[in-house]
């Protein structure tokens, strides 16, 4: 009986140091941050020879899973199309007009070829909200081709665009352009970091045009 009693505390104190444990790794789940689901409207944009319009746009926010306070990650999904209407020949190398019908230049970011591009323009404590125009001046370039992870080392004040997908446009038609669950692995931003679309459609014929169309901003965290 005696030695009844003895070990009985002892077996009190094994399951509370047990139930203990238990709580801290609840507790630990719940201040853990889950991802955060991030649905963005639709657009369009009419410009000379097109129009852009950009679907289904989402983004599933998640902390980095290096967790070292300076990373996070973003899942980006997708549709874009444009309606192109401008392109005066099958795979024409133009524009061929030029000022008063003086020869044209030829001179496209695209080397003379119609072509949809889509992606993602991301800053680092950047308030990137009324980024509008061009896209040009303080915004160099990565990831020139689809991939399904793309990782953007953005420091703060920086400005980075990102091309997840294009496709080239070689006659008048309907052009689309899909991603689905893009991962954007944005690292070196210990601050506040915004991301938002961007489609760029360059139309190339008789006459040369430049539509660019924006997504509506997202916080990264």
């Amino acid at each position: 009986m005696s030695v009844i009693g003895k070990s009985s505390p002892r077996g009190v104190r094994v399951v509370g140091v047990g139930a203990a444990v238990w709580v801290l790794g609840v507790l630990s789940v719940g201040v853990a941050q889950a991802d955060t689901f991030v649905p963005l409207p639709d657009g369009s944009k009419a410009g000379p020879g097109v129009t852009v319009s950009r679907t289904g746009e989402s983004a599933v926010i998640s902390p980095s899973l290096a967790a070292n306070g300076a990373g996070r990650a973003a899942w980006v999904s997708g549709t874009v199309t444009a309606d192109v209407s401008g392109v005066s020949g099958e795979g024409e190398a133009g524009p061929s007009n030029g000022a008063a019908g003086a020869p044209g230049t030829n001179n496209s970011s695209t080397h003379g070829v119609s072509r949809i591009s889509t992606g993602y323009i991301v800053g680092c404590q950047v308030d990137i909200t009324g980024l509008g125009g061009s896209i040009g001046g303080g915004i160099s370039l990565d990831g020139p081709s689809m991939s399904g992870s793309l990782t953007v080392p953005v420091s703060a004040g920086q400005v980075k665009f990102v091309n997840v997908v294009g496709k080239d446009i070689k006659k008048n038609g309907k052009y689309s352009v899909e991603y689905q669950d893009t991962q954007l692995e944005v690292q070196n931003c210990g601050g506040y970091a915004q991301a938002r679309s961007y489609t760029v459609v360059e139309v190339v014929g008789d006459n040369y045009s430049k539509t660019t169309l924006y997504g509506q901003p997202f916080s990264l965290g």
